[in-house]
């Protein structure tokens, strides 16, 4: 399998992991709701990564943690990749969109600095 070098574009890395899927003849396996269980684990399993740091804690992870991190994060985005084409839906536009919501929910004069949701600004 050819190697996806940084820079390269989501669409070139989407493309891999459906050619990757395909080879194993997993797309039946690939439907919304698994899809979305799936990466519900995967989220699951990095904040399991969390679990016992201490929340007030600043100390860097480990070289073990931050690469269990990197494993698990890697494994989110190929989940919603798939997720994503198989629903079609544009990731990048739907994050745009989602961007410009939260301007207009948050905007900066109420929201800077503060972490309440936009019913308490």
């Amino acid at each position: 399998m050819e190697q996806i070098k940084q820079g390269d574009s989501l669409q070139q890395l989407a493309e891999q992991v459906n050619q990757f899927a395909l080879e194993r003849d997993w797309r039946q396996f690939h439907s919304p709701k698994n899809l979305t269980m799936a990466l519900t684990v995967e989220a699951a399993e990095l904040l399991e990564i969390f679990q016992w740091i201490e929340s007030s804690t600043t100390t860097p992870l480990s070289a073990t943690q931050r690469q269990a991190c990197e494993h698990e994060v890697a494994d989110i985005l190929l989940y919603l990749l798939q997720f994503c084409q198989v629903t079609q839906i544009d990731l990048i536009a739907a994050a745009q969109a989602k961007l410009q919501l939260n301007a207009e929910k948050y905007p900066v004069a109420l929201a800077k600095g503060r972490s309440e949701r936009s019913a308490d600004l």
